[in-house]
């Protein structure tokens, strides 16, 4: 097994994170196997690292839903919302929990449904070319330490992987589809979140 690790500085109770470059997983992750994902056009064009936000019931955190939705086993009567969205087949590559637990549901190398109609630089169909990685969070809260632990661990485990991905093709939902979406939010803190990666 092929793997890049990088610790990091990671923290006590946020999982030490490393990439297996052959099953294009993390090792340290959970691993839930979604079925909503399919072949890119070109597995080796990763090069894109989109960050989302996830809430489900919306401003709501903790349960089992947001693992639910990525495997479409999200049930209709257990909330209205749900009522709404549980026939929509979507997926990211992982999302990383308020704890700073990280769960992966689609292997890196696959095309995972996470970022709908979108352009990055000119470029359209980003779900095409990038990971998306989604928080446990909303637009009216702010994300947790663990969390930015995390997110730093992976991404700091992705990059050596997929070099295509510099610190400049990070970005965020809303800024690959800003008529349609607001996440990862006006309580993400990018300053934070780039100082981590500084070194990279």
């Amino acid at each position: 097994m092929n793997a890049l690790r990088s610790d990091h500085g990671t923290p006590p109770g946020v999982p030490l994170l490393s990439l297996d470059t052959v099953r294009h997983r993390l090792d340290g992750a959970t691993f839930l196997p979604s079925p909503n994902h399919d072949e890119r056009p070109d597995p080796s064009d990763i090069s894109l690292l989109v960050v989302h936000a996830i809430s489900l019931p919306p401003d709501q955190f903790g349960g089992h839903w947001i693992d639910d939705l990525f495997l479409n086993r999200l049930d209709p009567q257990a909330h209205p919302y749900f009522a709404t969205i549980h026939t929509r087949r979507v997926s990211a590559h992982a999302c990383i929990f308020r704890d700073g637990a990280i769960t992966q549901y689609v292997p890196f190398d696959r095309r995972a449904w996470h970022a709908g109609e979108s352009v990055f630089e000119g470029r359209s169909r980003c779900n095409d070319f990038s990971i998306g990685i989604e928080l446990e969070g909303c637009d009216t809260q702010p994300f947790s330490d663990a969390q930015y632990a995390t997110l730093i661990a992976a991404t700091s485990a992705l990059l050596p992987g997929y070099p295509a991905i510099t610190p400049r093709r990070i970005t965020g939902h809303s800024d690959i589809a800003p008529l349609r979406k607001t996440d990862p939010g006006p309580h993400f803190d990018w300053a934070r979140y780039r100082a981590g990666l500084e070194g990279l």
